[in-house]
């Protein structure tokens, strides 16, 4: 049997909810069911379907697996998951990382102080994020471009 630090009819509610025996009336500590009138609608936030999507604070975040060591720069590949992007800088000291930051702002025609590493400053898998006032639709259209040439 357990010894509990707890006051005498604290103790026993504790030991029947622990049996399973439902606790009801003075000392029960449930909380009282809502009923339909009190339930809210909670609006859920929209899944991205792609590796381009909005944040909170609504700036464009783009999902990237990247793959360093490689010899040229190059978006390869566009995926429900990630963009993959080959990056000619070595994994080390994050020289990868700003060669990555680099490469994205000239892909998407925007300033390099806009375009910062959201996660993943030591995983394949990152989140870039895109400071700029640009639209999902527009990086999308202009990582597919880069893509295909």
């Amino acid at each position: 049997m357990l010894a509990l630090a707890l006051p005498a009819c604290r103790r026993t509610s504790l030991l029947r909810t622990l049996a399973g025996v439902a606790v009801r009336g003075r000392g029960g500590g449930a909380m009282p069911r809502k009923g339909k009138a009190q339930s809210k609608d909670i609006v859920k936030p929209p899944v991205p379907s792609g590796p381009v999507a909005t944040d909170k604070s609504g700036s464009v975040t783009i999902s990237v697996h990247a793959k360093p060591g490689s010899k040229l720069n190059a978006v390869t590949d566009l995926t429900t998951e990630a963009v993959s992007v080959a990056i000619a800088a070595p994994p080390s000291e994050g020289e990868a990382n700003a060669e990555l930051c680099r490469y994205l702002s000239k892909v998407l025609g925007v300033k390099k102080s806009e375009v910062v590493l959201e996660k993943g400053g030591k995983s394949r898998e990152k989140i870039v994020k895109v400071l700029a006032p640009v639209t999902p639709d527009e990086v999308l259209e202009k990582l597919r471009k880069e893509a295909a040439s």
